[in-house]
């Protein structure tokens, strides 16, 4: 029947409510969790962040611009602390 076939269709490309959920948990901790690496340009720590934030972003999940600064602005590591301050 058509309802299979959206249901089958949704679990495949959509996934289920479920899923989701399991996604948008995961990617949260993520995003939580998220510091720029020792080794670390600031352009690839940015792509990182960016892709995370966009993934959550993708799935219903949105933080406004002044939560992505603060986060970006704390993740930064120790010798970044008079830039962040003067920011």
């Amino acid at each position: 029947s058509v309802k299979e076939i959206w249901d089958k269709l949704e679990v495949t490309y959509e996934c289920t409510n479920q899923v989701k959920e399991s996604r948008i948990n995961m990617l949260v901790h993520c995003f939580e969790l998220f510091k720029m690496n020792s080794d670390e340009s600031i352009s690839s720590m940015f792509t990182r962040f960016t892709e995370i934030v966009n993934s959550l972003k993708s799935l219903g999940k949105t933080y406004t611009n002044s939560e992505l600064v603060r986060k970006i602005l704390r993740c930064l590591p120790k010798n970044w602390e008079a830039k962040v301050t003067a920011i």
